[in-house]
């Protein structure tokens, strides 16, 4: 029920204070210089309480969204440690350029103002920003604004839902063929580091990140059946990575000469606790195999497109590879058009082959 009050100002004007009192609802309180004014407002109140509306329209009102950001920064971005250090960069940018606004003002085409600047931008090394990279920042927002919805109470919805994300790019795939890998092996043989060979025998055969491996210890890996645990992934489950051949053969070596003061399959030479560096070694060997424009998280790639060629399908490179969908390995699709042929070849033979 709303109360409607007239008051003289000091300077002799009539203004009109509304009081709104709902049975089990906090009393609501304006003032207006027309009464009309008054008598929508609280008309336009009273019906948004009983839907369940003005609350959080009030809340949005209360809070800007730098400190939206401040409080999932401090409560939310803990339980993500490893996209932590990255996330809370990307919503220091949003906080540095839209951050003094409230929530009820933050709008669709504010944010893709800030999206379209962000991806006109440059980088700390003077590139422009990639659509993936405009994607991730988005993204960072957009989970803030969902958790404020969600689980805070602050937003009625989040205004990311009307920004379209940029396109991104379908992905590299550079894989090394027969020659280079050749050529490549060959050179991470003649190193002067002992494990840089095994190191890319085992990305190669198994497609584990660099990180990955890496941070393999004894304790996880199971050279009897052949196979190893990974129990720190990109997308947080454990994968069992199956060992075969050379990888297999090479690691059982390997544990013959394994250091006792170290959990870890490749520990480095000054800190024990941490693993061996092979970035300077991978460089020499690639420049002394004359193989350009190829990365450790190729080899990656590589164990991708040999699985692909070699007749799995998408969702068993997935698997291998460890990823929870097929949209990553599609971009490997095209590398078992031969099997998919064959396929297809075969269904046709059964079905129109007396005809």
């Amino acid at each position: 029920m709303a109360n409607f009050e007239a008051r003289e100002t000091q300077d002799g004007k009539t203004s009109y204070r509304v009081k709104i009192r709902l049975k089990g609802y906090p009393a609501q309180t304006a003032t207006f210089q027309r009464l009309t004014d008054a008598k929508k407002w609280a008309a336009a109140t009273e019906s948004a309480i009983r839907e369940g509306q003005h609350f959080k329209t009030a809340e949005a009102k209360k809070h800007t969204l730098a400190e939206l950001l401040d409080r999932y920064i401090k409560d939310v971005l803990p339980t993500k440690p490893k996209q932590a250090v990255k996330q809370q960069q990307q919503l220091e940018w949003w906080k540095d350029k839209i951050g003094a606004y409230l929530l009820s003002d933050i709008s669709p085409s504010m944010i893709v103002q800030c999206r379209d600047g962000l991806a006109s931008g440059e980088t700390y090394r003077g590139t422009q920003r990639s659509p993936a990279t405009v994607v991730r920042y988005m993204a960072a927002l957009s989970h803030a604004f969902t958790i404020a919805v969600n689980d805070w109470q602050w937003l009625e919805d989040s205004p990311m839902r009307k920004v379209k994300k940029p396109k991104e790019s379908r992905g590299r795939v550079r894989f090394l063929d027969d020659g280079e890998r050749t050529r490549l092996l060959a050179a991470c043989k003649e190193s002067s580091n002992p494990w840089l060979y095994p190191c890319v025998i085992l990305a190669l055969s198994t497609g584990m990140r660099q990180g990955e491996l890496m941070g393999l210890k004894w304790q996880d890996v199971n050279l009897k059946d052949g196979y190893l645990i990974l129990h720190e992934t990109k997308n947080g489950e454990r994968r069992r990575v199956p060992l075969a051949g050379l990888g297999l053969e090479l690691l059982r070596e390997h544990a013959k000469v394994r250091r006792l003061d170290t959990d870890l399959l490749f520990p480095g030479t000054a800190h024990k606790t941490k693993p061996i560096g092979l970035r300077k070694p991978f460089l020499n060997a690639l420049q002394a195999a004359v193989i350009n424009d190829f990365h450790w998280h190729d080899l990656r790639h590589c164990t991708a497109s040999y699985l692909a060629m070699n007749g799995a399908s998408l969702a068993e490179i997935a698997e291998v590879l460890g990823h929870k969908t097929l949209q990553m390995v599609k971009r490997y699709a095209h590398l078992s058009d031969r099997h998919v042929s064959h396929v297809v070849a075969s269904m046709n033979a059964k079905i129109f082959g007396g005809v």
